[in-house]
């Protein structure tokens, strides 16, 4: 039976693009495929998701039926898509100032899903050269995170500057966009892909959810070979879906000195013989981020409280 990907649901139909391999070559040739899910999933209370790779099988009337989700790599419930690799976190140098509080935020967010992070600082554009403080409080923002281990792009819509990198990154990969309110989201992205016109929606810094533009996740292709969900990104970027406990290794530069803790269960704020506590002594794990880190902790804690 062949297979494909689900690259659009919506009112109880899943659009499925054939796969490219498929041994029918009338299939692969098809833009999608209207189907139907089977009724055992509703029974075994399981949805099948945008992002789904999934055996199908054809009905007479020229549409299909999904048999099968095959093995979901990620799965984010809000918004609700499956198998994104990549999350490609937009971050403005300037109008609004940058924001490594909420970075830092968007990426604890993101390593609990287990997607990776790329990381651009846009409106490189509005940095007078002259201001040499600004310029490097970005380059050293920059270092921080390339240190960490993350991918670090310098964008402008403006100039196109980075647009090349950025779409290079995104070739053969399931991505979404997200990021801070304001920072020239829509520019950047039909910059990146030409003709998109993404609806992608920006998230608010003071409220942290997301103002939705679209009712429904879309997969839009890439001549590249990727995608790009068409979706508001995460809808909210509070701890509820996170466990405290959790919190240390969803910042990655602490899980090198994690298991060297004396205690098991480290929380790494006050224990003696804790190995992330002496390597910010060091300056091997930076100040900002592990001051970023109490805050989630104490802000976690007190979520739990009130519910």
């Amino acid at each position: 039976m062949p297979e494909g990907l689900i690259v659009k649901a919506l009112s109880g139909y899943y659009y499925v693009k054939p796969d490219t391999e498929s041994e029918d070559s009338s299939l692969s040739e098809r833009g999608t495929i209207q189907c139907r899910a089977r009724g055992i999933f509703k029974k075994k209370g399981i949805s099948p998701l945008v992002g789904d790779a999934v055996i199908y099988s054809l009905t007479e009337n020229g549409e299909g039926t999904v048999d099968e989700i095959l093995p979901r790599r990620t799965e984010l419930i809000r918004p609700p898509v499956a198998n994104i690799r990549q999350a490609v976190l937009l971050f403005s140098v300037k109008e609004p100032d940058l924001s490594l509080i909420l970075l830092d935020k968007f990426l604890v967010h993101i390593e609990h899903a287990r997607l990776e992070p790329l990381i651009c600082f846009t409106k490189m554009d509005l940095l007078d050269p002259e201001d040499t403080a600004s310029l490097h409080e970005v380059e050293q923002a920059k270092q921080l995170y390339e240190r960490i281990g993350y991918q670090v792009i310098l964008t402008s819509a403006e100039n196109e500057l980075g647009t090349d990198q950025i779409r290079s990154e995104l070739n053969g990969k399931i991505s979404m966009f997200a990021g801070q309110s304001g920072v020239g989201k829509s520019s950047l992205l039909n910059k990146v892909i030409p003709g998109s016109d993404l609806h992608t929606s920006e998230i608010s810094m003071r409220l942290g959810r997301g103002r939705h533009t679209t009712r429904h996740v879309e997969l839009i292709e890439l001549e590249g070979g990727g995608y790009v969900a068409d979706t508001p990104g995460f809808s909210q970027l509070n701890f509820t879906q996170l466990g405290v406990d959790d919190l240390g290794s969803c910042f990655r530069e602490f899980n090198e000195y994690a298991d060297g803790c004396k205690f098991r269960g480290c929380t790494h704020l006050h224990e003696p013989g804790c190995k992330v506590i002496e390597a910010l002594e060091t300056g091997e794990v930076a100040a900002t981020r592990y001051k970023h880190y109490q805050q989630f902790y104490q802000e976690m804690k007190d979520e739990k409280r009130r519910y």
